[in-house]
């Protein structure tokens, strides 16, 4: 199985999951669980992370994890590794105690953190674990509600001022928005992940997909096709326009014959576009979408012994992938 990509930058806020080994407890007493706390505090203070919710089940853990200085991965690393180590020395065990690497979606903290918090705190609830959410004592929730003791490492004030100034209405009124999401069927919060790992409206996934652009995306991770940066259809037009120097309409006319300019940005609208064969053809006039594939192929063959077209797709490209 691919592995996950990892987005960093200072600000970011994630979703973090991480599960037991072949979905084996994690926590087996209450010494565990808060031995994690510690770990949590530890590297909140050391770290500067932001934990705005959070929920230990038993064979796996929920966190909102807010990383100022952008330090995800050495985070995740030291949390996970520190309670593996501790567990392992308890119970006299060795080798990997969580299932492979965690699972850290970026998240739009205007437009879901809220409704997230509201999926954490239920998930005692959703899992028949507790009648309701506050009757859990292993997550954040009853310090939201000023029912249970308030964590010095963890971030209240974010969520309840969603709901206005004054903490005891604001406490009331989430412990209103919660209580809706037990009654009610919400619907999953990640309906519109991304790639598996962003969460947002278009502005905020095409500002991270941003962040990748000029990043080697290894083969390894399994959301790269979905996340690459790609040129958009009317900037490939442009370019192969400019430096053939032809007017862009001679490119996309549906009757040229002979026309370079418009093979080459064929090629370029497969190679670089995502847009399917089928949409390329109609950029192009109704060209048939078997049309495309052949006339990429045929011009890959020509570059092969026609140096000046070579160069040709060269200086276009340097355009296209700017």
């Amino acid at each position: 199985m691919g592995r996950p990509l990892r987005i960093e930058y200072p600000g970011a806020l994630y979703h973090i999951t991480s599960r037991g080994n072949e979905r084996k407890k994690i926590f087996l007493d209450d010494g565990d669980r808060t031995r994690f706390f510690e770990i949590l505090a530890d590297y909140h203070h050391r770290y500067d992370i932001r934990i705005h919710s959070f929920v230990l089940m038993e064979n796996h853990y929920h966190l909102m994890l807010e990383t100022p200085q952008g330090n995800l991965l050495k985070v995740m690393h030291g949390i996970n590794g520190r309670y593996t180590g501790y567990f392992n020395r308890k119970y006299s065990r060795a080798g990997h105690l969580f299932q492979g690497r965690y699972k850290g979606i970026v998240v739009d903290k205007d437009g879901y953190l809220l409704q997230l918090s509201r999926y954490v705190h239920l998930n005692p609830a959703k899992a028949g674990i507790v009648e309701k959410p506050e009757h859990y004592l292993w997550s954040s929730y009853r310090g939201f509600i000023g029912k249970g003791k308030k964590y010095d490492w963890v971030e209240y004030s974010w969520i309840l001022g969603q709901f206005g100034i004054d903490e005891q209405n604001a406490s009331r009124d989430y412990k209103r928005f919660v209580d809706a999401g037990l009654k009610d069927e919400q619907g999953s919060p990640f309906i519109a992940l991304q790639g598996r790992v962003i969460l947002g409206n278009e502005m905020f996934r095409e500002k991270t997909r941003n962040l990748l652009a000029g990043k080697r995306i290894s083969r390894e991770v399994v959301e790269r096709k979905k996340l690459r940066v790609v040129p958009l259809p009317d900037k490939i037009i442009t370019a192969v326009a400019d430096t053939c120097g032809v007017k862009e309409e001679r490119i996309t006319a549906s009757r040229c014959k002979n026309n370079m300019a418009k093979k080459v940005a064929i090629y370029f609208m497969y190679q670089y576009s995502g847009l399917g064969n089928t949409e390329i053809g109609e950029l192009f006039g109704g060209i048939h979408y078997s049309a495309v594939s052949k006339a990429v192929t045929r011009l890959k063959q020509e570059m092969l012994h026609d140096k000046d077209l070579a160069s040709l797709i060269e200086k276009v490209k340097s355009h296209v992938k700017t």
